[in-house]
């Protein structure tokens, strides 16, 4: 069955097995990948960026606040340079809702590490 995902949702994410310095266990993510794809029951996958307790000051990592809408119960730390193509199979449960101000730091990282303008 496929989970029904969207744009901005944070979720616990299987990411095992991973491979060299990938992401591996349980961890979260957030959807960056459009609705439009993300609700199309034929298609599979979903695109995701992993989020860390750890983190840099530079500017793809976007520092997130714990929040009783995001669900995080620490620091964290999207990593916009981990962008992954996923199958929604790795997705275990639904943490919580990126708030829009995250969401919109996250956009401009991603243009940044994509080199979009």
């Amino acid at each position: 069955m496929t989970k029904n995902v969207n744009r901005g949702e944070i979720w616990w994410v299987n990411w095992s097995p991973g491979r060299g310095s990938e992401q591996q266990g349980l961890r979260p993510a957030v959807i960056v990948q459009t609705d439009a794809a993300n609700l199309n029951p034929k298609y599979p996958n979903t695109i995701v960026v992993a989020i860390s307790t750890k983190g840099k000051s530079v500017p793809f990592h976007i520092e997130v606040k714990p929040s009783s809408i995001n669900g995080l119960n620490k620091k964290s730390f999207i990593k916009t340079e981990q962008i992954l193509t996923i199958s929604k199979e790795r997705l275990i449960n639904r943490i919580g809702m990126l708030e829009e101000k995250y969401l919109e730091q996250v956009e401009e990282a991603i243009k940044l590490v994509l080199d979009l303008n």
